[in-house]
C-alpha cells in the first residue's frame, strides 16, 4: 500500500483533461470566443450538496484554467420556495469550497424587466400566447411520447389580445393559476419541451429581492438561458437531464434579441453509492425531522460535510478524480472516503481518545506519582511538534481492547498478557474486577518501570500497542459516530427511499474520555483519534461541553483496491 500511495497522490494533482476542456480549448484556438465565461447558477431553494460541488469545481476551475471568469448567479424565479437563508448558505459554501466570484454576483431577478420585454417581443412576433386552459387539462393536451399534443382554443388569439391579457396578468388582474403565457413552437415535436412550454405563470407572492413589484414570474427555462446571454456567458455547462432542454434553450436564443449566444453542453451528474443527491428529498428529510437539519453530518450537503470535518481540498480532489464524462454512472462511496482520508492523513494531528472507557489500575505505580511523557503530534511531519502527556497510576483504555477469554490472534489485553501503552510503558494484566452483575469494571495491572517509552530493556517482543488517557486529567466528552444515511448502495432501488434509511446511522457515546489537549483544538478542525478514526469538534455544540463528530474511520478499502489492481 505504501508503494502505491505516491501514484494516488500524483493522480490527484494531474491537470484534468476531458471533452469539456478540449471543447473550450478548441473554441479559443479558432477564435470563436475571445475568453471563457462560465457560471454556477443555483436555485436558492435549499442547501448545496456534493453534486453541486462537481458543478462548482467545473465552472470555477475551468474559468481559472483558461484565464476567464465564473459568475455566481441565483436563478431566483420561484419566490414560493426561495429564502434568504439559502442564498447566504450557498455563498458560504462556495467560498468554503475555495472559490470566489469577485464582482460577478448576479440574480435572475435582476433581469425580470428585460425578460418581460422579451416575452412581449415573442407575442408581437406571433410566437407566444396567453392560455387560460386549466392546468390539468393543459397537461393532458400536451400529449405523450407517442402521441402529439393538441392545440388549445387560445392558441390562435390575436397579437393584440395576447398583449392585453399578458399586461393584465402583470397588473395583477387574475388570480393564481388563472392563465399562463406559452411559447408557440411545435405541438407535434418528439421533444416534449417544445410543445408550447409555459414562459410565465401568476404567483401572488412577495419575492426576496423584488418584494411585491411582480405577481408574474418567468419559468426556469425562460429565465435561465436568457440570463446566460445577458451575462455574456460563453459556455453554459449543465448536467445530462438538461440535454432535452437544449433545443428549447437554443430556440429562445434564435428568436430573441439577446446580446450574446451561449453554448450549452451537458455532462454526467454525480451519482454516489449509499447517497441520495435529490434536493427535493433532502428538503423532505429536514422538514420531517429525520435529520437534525441541512448541516446534519449524515447529509451529503456541503454544510453537513463541513460540520463532519471533511476538508474542502478532499472534495476538490474527489471531483478531479471522478472527472467529467457524457455517461451517467455510480461512483463507489469508498472513492470519496479515500479522498477524505488521503487529505486528513497528511494534515490532521494525532491525539488519544477512549470512546468506551475501561479503568486500568497499575498496582506497582506510586499513587501520588505523575510522569510527563512526550508525544508527537504527527508522525510524518516533524514541524507539527510534540505535546506532553501526564501518566499516573490510574488510566483508561478502550473496553474492546480487553477480553477475558481471547481467541487466537487477539493480542491485546487479557489476564497474564503484556501490552504496550502508547508513549508510556509495558503493562501486564493481573486481575479482573467485576460488579455485582458480572460486568468487567476494572483491570488490575503491573508495569515494567524499565520500559519507559514502550520499549523492553531485554528486547522482548510485545504484539499490541494500545492508546489510553490519564485518569487524573482526561476530559469527558460526547462522541457522535456517524454512518451512511442509507443502508444500501442504491437507495430507493425498490421504489421506497425511506425503507432504505439506515436506523444505525448515528451512535452517541456520552461517556468518552479525551486527552486534555483536545479541548484546545480549533472547532471544526479534524484530528485523528489514534486507532479510532478522524474526528472534529462539533461547531454547533457551544462552549459548555466537548462534542466530537466522527469524520471518517481509518480503514480505506478503495486505496487497497487500487493497489490490488
Amino acid at each position: 500500500m505504501d508503494d502505491k500511495k505516491p501514484m494516488l497522490e500524483a493522480t490527484a494533482n494531474v491537470e484534468p483533461r476531458d471533452f469539456i476542456r478540449d471543447m473550450v480549448q478548441a473554441d479559443l484556438a479558432r477564435g470563436q470566443i475571445q475568453g471563457i465565461v462560465t457560471r454556477f447558477p443555483p436555485e436558492p431553494n435549499g442547501y448545496l450538496h456534493l453534486g453541486h460541488a462537481k458543478s462548482i469545481c467545473l465552472n470555477f476551475g475551468l474559468s481559472a484554467e483558461f484565464g476567464g471568469r465564473c459568475h455566481l448567479r441565483f436563478d431566483d424565479t420561484n419566490p414560493v420556495k426561495e429564502e434568504q437563508e439559502y442564498i447566504d448558505a450557498i455563498k458560504r459554501d462556495v467560498h468554503w469550497l475555495g472559490f470566489d466570484w469577485g464582482e460577478h454576483l448576479y440574480h435572475a431577478s435582476d433581469n425580470f424587466q428585460t425578460l418581460y420585454d422579451w416575452a412581449e417581443h415573442l407575442i408581437r412576433a406571433g410566437l407566444a400566447y396567453v392560455d387560460d386552459t386549466p392546468p390539468e387539462e393543459m397537461r393532458a393536451m400536451r400529449g405523450t411520447l407517442t402521441e402529439p399534443g393538441r392545440a388549445s382554443a387560445d392558441r390562435d388569439r390575436s397579437v393584440e389580445t395576447n398583449l392585453s391579457l399578458f399586461r393584465d396578468m402583470r397588473a395583477g388582474k387574475f388570480p393564481n393559476g388563472a392563465c399562463v403565457l406559452r411559447a408557440k413552437i411545435d405541438l407535434a415535436s418528439g421533444n416534449m419541451n417544445l410543445r408550447d412550454p409555459v414562459l410565465y405563470r401568476i404567483l401572488h407572492a412577495p419575492h426576496p429581492r423584488t418584494g411585491t413589484q411582480w405577481c408574474i414570474y418567468p419559468t426556469y427555462d425562460f429565465a435561465h438561458g436568457q440570463s446566460d446571454a445577458i451575462e455574456h456567458v460563453t459556455h453554459s455547462l449543465c448536467t445530462l437531464e438538461f440535454a432535452d432542454h437544449r433545443p428549447l434553450y437554443d430556440w429562445f436564443l434564435d428568436h430573441l434579441p439577446v446580446p450574446s449566444r451561449p453554448r450549452q453542453t451537458e455532462f454526467a451528474r454525480l451519482n454516489l453509492g449509499y447517497t441520495v443527491l435529490s434536493k427535493r428529498y433532502l428538503t423532505d428529510l429536514v422538514r420531517r425531522g429525520i435529520v437534525s437539519g441541512w448541516d446534519d453530518p449524515r447529509m451529503p450537503t456541503l454544510a453537513g460535510l463541513r460540520r463532519r470535518g471533511v476538508p474542502p481540498e478532499a472534495i476538490r480532489d474527489f471531483v478531479r478524480r471522478v472527472g467529467m464524462s457524457k455517461a451517467n454512472s455510480v461512483v463507489d462511496l469508498a472513492m470519496f472516503d479515500h479522498a477524505i482520508r488521503d487529505r486528513l492523513n497528511q494534515a490532521a494531528q494525532r491525539r488519544m481518545a477512549v470512546l468506551r472507557p475501561l479503568k486500568l489500575v497499575i498496582e506497582n505505580f506510586p499513587e501520588d506519582q505523575v510522569e510527563e511523557l512526550e508525544a508527537v503530534n504527527h508522525p510524518g511531519d516533524p514541524a507539527a511538534g510534540t505535546r506532553t502527556l501526564r501518566f499516573g497510576r490510574e488510566i483508561f483504555v478502550e473496553r474492546d481492547d480487553f477480553m477475558e477469554n481471547p481467541p487466537n490472534k487477539f493480542f491485546r489485553l487479557a489476564v497474564g498478557r503484556e501490552v504496550r501503552l502508547r508513549y508510556a510503558y509495558l503493562v501486564t494484566c493481573r486481575q479482573v474486577v467485576k460488579d455485582a452483575d458480572g460486568n468487567v469494571v476494572e483491570l488490575r495491572c503491573t508495569y515494567d518501570p524499565a520500559s519507559r517509552g514502550g520499549n523492553a530493556p531485554d528486547g522482548r517482543k510485545v504484539k499490541a500497542t494500545l492508546h489510553w488517557v490519564s485518569g487524573r486529567d482526561a476530559r469527558p466528552a460526547e462522541v457522535r459516530l456517524y454512518g451512511t444515511l442509507f443502508n444500501r448502495p442504491d437507495p430507493g432501488a425498490d421504489g421506497d427511499l425511506d425503507a432504505d434509511l439506515n436506523p444505525g446511522s448515528l451512535e452517541v457515546l456520552s461517556g468518552a474520555l479525551l486527552e486534555p489537549s483536545l479541548a484546545e483544538m480549533p472547532v471544526g478542525e479534524a484530528v485523528q483519534f489514534e486507532r479510532q478514526g478522524y474526528f472534529c469538534q462539533d461547531p454547533t455544540s457551544g462552549s459548555d461541553a466537548l462534542v466530537f463528530n466522527r469524520t471518517i474511520e481509518l480503514r480505506d478499502t478503495w486505496a487497497k483496491l487500487q493497489v490490488g489492481g
